[in-house]
């Protein structure tokens, strides 16, 4: 599915989430307040660009918010961000948005105004277009080399029952926790999946794609 997606901010960050999301095939718009920032997208961006402070009304409705399904906000100041944002949500109705900060402590006040923050860090990109794109295969965290990720898994019906040790075993990942009716639990090995758990593993990122097939599809038969 194709998403509109509006991008205030055209640093680092915010250029490589405009080429990502394109990448996937969406369509984007970026706002920044320098005119010159916009040499920071690739030669290939064929989005729309504005110039502006992105938290300005008037500015937002002539980059397509109107129109929007997603919005980031990535520029270099926390305000900024989650002024666009509240803008964003409150104003615009946009369903799916997130805002980058640096100070961490304000992620629990962003979230109890219900935008999800992404902080600093080296996965930011893939970070925002997972928060964006509902159809991306999303990963809540990866070691800075790069080689383990941490994914929530969809699992079939039929591990309903087996063991995590099992379940582990036979789809080649680690359960690290589960959320069980809303709450975190550290699993023994010897702890049998429910109906309606939320299972976390850590998979090599090589064989993300392989393990998350394996947890969807039904469990082979056994003696």
């Amino acid at each position: 599915m194709t998403v509109r997606v509006v991008i205030m901010g055209c640093g680092r960050v915010g250029a490589s989430l405009a080429d990502a999301m394109q990448g996937r095939g969406h369509t984007v718009s970026v706002i920044d307040k320098s005119a010159e920032a916009f040499a920071r997208l690739s030669p290939g961006f064929n989005g729309t660009t504005t110039v502006g402070m992105g938290f300005d009304r008037d500015i937002l409705t002539r980059a397509g918010i109107e129109a929007a399904d997603a919005f980031a906000a990535v520029s270099s100041g926390d305000n900024s961000n989650i002024v666009a944002a509240r803008v964003a949500r409150e104003t615009f109705g946009v369903e799916r948005v997130v805002a980058r900060i640096y100070d961490a402590r304000r992620a629990q006040v962003y979230a109890r105004l219900g935008i999800p923050t992404v902080a600093t860090v080296p996965w930011t990109t893939e970070r925002f277009v997972a928060e964006l794109d509902e159809d991306v295969d999303a990963v809540a965290w990866r070691d800075p080399s790069g080689s383990v990720d941490l994914i929530q898994l969809d699992i079939d019906e039929s591990w309903i029952g087996v063991s995590v040790a099992k379940f582990s075993e036979e789809t080649g990942c680690q359960v690290v926790f589960l959320n069980r009716v809303g709450r975190p639990i550290l699993p023994e090995p010897r702890t049998a999946l429910q109906d309606d758990d939320l299972v976390y593993v850590a998979v090599r990122s090589a064989d993300r794609a392989a393990v998350r097939a394996t947890a969807a599809a039904p469990r082979p038969a056994h003696d």
